[in-house]
């Protein structure tokens, strides 16, 4: 799961360990994984990614909606106000 605003709590929890035990623990591949979506670049393919536009940036949520569908192996699920999405993504334009 993908944030373009405030990080979920539970990254927010597992970052509390360190940069190193989050990252093991993404590359463990054996939960749900959560991260900023500026982290996009770095993270792996998953059958499913959930990217919430929950506030940031407009550029930042821009970058992370290509990013995420090109990790989603199967499903790209994309929460938020559906204006902004749409506006960010030229859709009804």
């Amino acid at each position: 799961m993908l944030t373009t605003g405030e990080q979920h709590p539970w990254a927010v929890h597992e970052l509390s360990f360190g940069e190193n035990a989050y990252w093991a623990q993404h590359d463990a591949r054996e939960d749900i994984f959560y991260a900023d979506a500026s982290a996009a670049g770095r993270t792996s393919e998953r059958p499913v990614v959930v990217v919430a536009v929950n506030g940031g940036a407009d550029d930042a949520a821009t970058r992370a909606l290509p990013q995420a569908m090109a990790k989603a192996e199967a499903l790209l699920i994309v929460c938020g106000d559906p204006k902004r999405i749409n506006s960010l993504v030229g859709a009804g334009v």
